[in-house]
This record gives structure tokens, C-alpha cells and sequence, in this order.
């Protein structure tokens, strides 16, 4: 497939109008509507509705792909340009993958072989990150890239927003909380329960994110550094917990419950790199986890 008629179809899908599409790519607008004709005529249906210019139902699914295929078009130039400077003896270096708990959900997977298929020749590691390492682990060069949340407060760091997702709270099933796992409940509600604590050299930002901006919560007996040991005091009834919506399906914890809570802002799930990272392969996994995470979004955060 031409990516160049997959670059003209995008653009006029992001802009919802072929002149300023054309203006973007700095092509004509004849030319823009010849590569959308030429499309439409190679897969055999309408890619676009065009008064007004919206996607059909085809062409909505051929814009994630569109995304996908051009930033790993992207990103290959890029790891070419590296090579063309000066090819290296030495064997490729693994990429570093950290993931704090569940990472983004079923994204994190999707990215990871996405990434594998398109360098195969290059190792991949994975490493689990406890609630302290977001930060520190891309900093002090233990991974290359990182699955966390909230996003660091850091300057040397940077994110890219994954998913978006309603925040829930994990309680005993013994708990009266418990019984609102259907309907849901408010911060007020949940503001003296016994939430795990965190060590004091915690993010502030993880921190606030856990316990929900209350600083004064009473805090329960357990200390945890990853959902496993959060969920441990769960259903053991010493403790509660909380985190994304997504969290319920990969945490299915026979005596834990996990209960929404309706007035919390929803928070996300971030992609981090090193701000200054110029290794081509970190390039090459941000292209293509942005660009496959508005294609499985709308699964996660339902």
C-alpha cells in the first residue's frame, strides 16, 4: 500500500477538509482528492463521506491502521539515518520495557509485540516497577521506556497520555463498602478507610494519585510497593486500595471488590522516555504504542 495515499487519507480525515489537507501536506487539492480515489478504487469502498468530509464506518478503521503504518514508517527512517552514520559491531542493545502493575492494560501487550515484530533482532526485557520507580527507574538508566501512572512531575522526563480510564477502589468483600460495587461511590465516601501507606520517599504525585488528593486519610497497617501487596491487605481486611477501572480485570483477587468511584477525576495511563533519549529503538516503541492506543482505547476504557 502507498503510504503516501495513506498520508494524503489521514490528513484529510484529522483536518475534515481536503483544501486545508492539502495545505498541510503542501500538495494540491486535485491531487489530494486523486489519492483518496485511488484508495477507495484499491480496497473497494468509500473511505470518506464527503459533505461534509467524515469517515465511514471503513474508513474510521483504516485511520488507526493509517497511524500505526506511518509512525513505524516514521520511526524506520529514523533508525536508518542512525545506521547510515556508522554501522556497529556490537550486538543490539535490549530494550528496556518498565511496567508498573498492569501498565496500560491491554495496550501494554499490543505495544510490546508490535515492537517485536517490527525489530526482531532487537532483545526486549521487561521489568515490573514498584510504586516508587516511575521516576527513578528512566533516570537512573534501569529502562528505556515506561508504563505509568499518574504522570511524573519531572522535568527530565516525558509522556505521552495512553488511556483514560474512571477510577475504582479496591475494599474487603467484607467491607459495607462493598455492597455499592454496582452502583458506585464518592470520595466522601471512602475518605477514612484504611488505605495501604507508601514509603516516604513515594512521588508525590503516586502519592496523591492513590489517595485520591486526601492527604489526612487514616492510613491502614500494611505498607505496599506493588497491587499484589496492596491486594494482600485487601483481602486479608486490613487495608483498601484504588487505581484504574482496568485494574478490576487483571486483579481478580477472590475476597477483594473493586467499586467505582463516581465523582474522581478519571486519570491516565502514561507512556515515559527520557527527554533527551536519542536511541532510535525508544523512538520506534513511542511511534508505535501512540500510535496503536487509539485503536484499543475505546476497549479499555469502556
Amino acid at each position: 500500500m502507498d503510504l503516501r495515499l495513506l498520508s494524503s487519507f489521514l490528513a484529510v480525515v484529522e483536518e475534515g477538509h481536503f483544501k486545508r489537507a492539502a495545505a498541510r501536506l503542501f500538495l494540491s487539492p486535485p491531487a489530494v482528492t486523486q489519492h483518496i480515489r485511488q484508495l477507495e478504487s484499491e480496497l473497494g469502498t468509500r473511505l470518506l463521506h464527503r459533505n461534509p468530509v467524515s469517515p465511514t464506518r471503513a474508513g474510521a478503521r483504516l485511520a488507526g491502521h493509517a497511524r500505526t503504518l506511518l509512525a513505524a514508517a516514521n520511526a524506520a527512517m529514523d533508525d536508518m539515518a542512525d545506521v547510515i552514520q556508522g554501522p556497529s559491531a556490537d550486538a543490539p542493545r535490549p530494550l528496556r520495557i518498565g511496567i508498573m502493575g498492569h501498565g496500560s492494560a491491554e495496550l501494554t501487550p499490543a505495544a510490546v509485540n508490535a515492537f517485536r515484530r517490527a525489530r526482531p533482532d532487537v532483545p526486549v526485557e521487561l521489568r515490573q516497577l514498584n510504586f516508587t520507580e516511575h521516576v527513578t527507574a528512566l533516570v537512573e538508566d534501569r529502562v528505556d521506556v515506561a508504563f505509568v501512572r499518574p504522570a511524573p512531575d519531572d522535568e527530565r522526563i516525558a509522556t505521552d497520555v495512553l488511556t483514560t480510564e474512571q477510577r475504582i477502589v479496591a475494599v474487603p468483600e467484607t467491607s459495607a463498602i462493598a455492597d455499592a460495587r454496582e452502583n458506585g461511590v464518592r470520595v466522601a465516601d471512602i475518605i477514612d478507610l484504611p488505605f495501604v501507606r507508601l514509603p516516604g520517599h513515594t512521588p508525590p504525585v503516586f502519592t496523591d494519585y492513590l489517595y485520591f488528593n486526601h492527604e489526612a486519610q487514616r492510613r491502614g497497617p500494611d505498607f505496599a510497593l506493588t497491587p499484589q501487596e496492596v491486594l494482600t491487605g485487601v483481602v486479608a481486611g486490613r487495608a483498601a486500595g484504588s487505581g484504574l477501572k482496568s485494574f478490576a480485570r487483571y486483579y481478580a483477587w477472590p475476597g477483594a471488590v473493586f467499586v467505582p468511584v463516581l465523582d474522581a477525576p478519571w486519570e491516565s495511563s502514561y507512556l515515559a522516555v527520557r527527554a533527551d533519549d536519542g536511541n532510535p529503538e525508544v523512538k520506534i516503541f513511542r511511534a508505535l504504542t501512540v500510535a496503536l492506543a487509539p485503536e484499543l482505547r475505546p476497549r479499555i476504557e469502556r
